[in-house]
């Protein structure tokens, strides 16, 4: 089944100059969105609690708030989500006891405030751990891109195409990053493992246009550099909308049915994947050509000697 014929002709490379526009207004938004807003730290990162809890009836945020409170829960975050009945509650990191004790006393403000309430998670994690948890993460982060570069360069032996991939492996997760900073979505180790895989699944879908323009560059090396990105995006057009569809069509139903838990995390993927293939096929390519990517970049040609140089 193919969405777009193989002898395609859509002028990608034309309109690169659009996209970089695009490209730029997202990142400097989810630059500024970074350094202003922040991101909505889970406990994973920060210590604390986090309670996820389902009332019979409508749940007043405010209520809670102030028997949290006086139960001497001071600063706790109570808020809504998903529905009127499910509510999510942060405190800051419980100092001189134990997790069964912290957990005891949070449930007990819950079931007073209604005995029918159902607690769907409650997680205590020290500061301490917090912090080692986030240094682990930015550590997993900037290795990946590290390593990355490294195998791109000895796959193409074309610095044009490692630093067109690696510009758009770093565009993808700032982007999905600005998005949890704009929305407020609670950002934990389960969005960084989603971060990664989007990170992969960008670098997937770049090295297989990158393949395509290889050949079509050994094959047709007298075209124009911009004439063989087009042709070898076009050629693969088909195959990388088919996978982000059907990898959308998991994911979504992954949001639908995977609970509060796996929330964030498919909320990240499905952001990354749209942003990856849309990487895929203008930044990396469009990198790649306006840093002056030519046959003689991939296939260098030995140069001949003259007869006088000879021995």
């Amino acid at each position: 089944m193919e969405f777009f014929k193989s002898d395609s002709r859509v002028g990608f490379m034309t309109s690169r100059k659009l996209a970089y526009g695009l490209s730029i207004l997202l990142f400097v938004a989810s630059i500024t969105a970074l350094l202003t807003r922040g991101l909505n730290l889970g406990v994973d990162f920060t210590g604390g609690i986090t309670v996820e809890a389902r009332f019979a009836a409508d749940a007043n945020p405010e209520l809670l708030r102030a028997r949290l409170e006086q139960a001497g829960f001071t600063d706790a975050q109570v808020q809504n989500f998903g529905s009127a009945r499910d509510v999510a509650v942060r405190l800051p990191p419980p100092e001189g006891q134990t997790a069964d004790v912290v957990r005891g006393r949070v449930e007990a403000v819950l079931q007073a405030v209604d005995p029918a309430v159902e607690v769907s998670r409650l997680e205590v994690v020290g500061p301490q751990v917090g912090a080692e948890l986030r240094n682990a993460a930015v550590v997993a982060l900037v290795t990946t891109l590290v390593l990355i570069a490294i195998y791109l360069f000895v796959r193409f032996h074309a610095w044009q195409l490692s630093l067109g991939a690696i510009i758009a492996a770093i565009h993808d997760p700032i982007i999905v990053l600005g998005f949890f900073a704009v929305t407020g979505i609670v950002f934990d180790l389960s969005v960084v493992a989603a971060l990664l895989a989007v990170i992969g699944y960008s670098l997937n879908d770049t090295v297989v246009v990158f393949d395509r323009i290889r050949e079509r560059f050994e094959t047709s090396k007298r075209l124009e550099p911009a004439a063989v990105l087009d042709q070898s995006v076009n050629q693969t057009l088909s195959r990388t909308i088919m996978t982000s569809l059907t990898t959308l069509i998991v994911v979504v139903v992954l949001l639908l049915l995977g609970g509060p838990v796996l929330h964030g995390f498919s909320v990240a993927l499905i952001v990354g994947i749209l942003v990856g293939t849309y990487s895929s096929i203008y930044v990396a390519s469009a990198v790649a050509l306006d840093t002056g990517l030519t046959a003689e970049s991939l296939f260098p040609t030995r140069k001949k000697l003259a007869i006088d140089d000879l021995p």
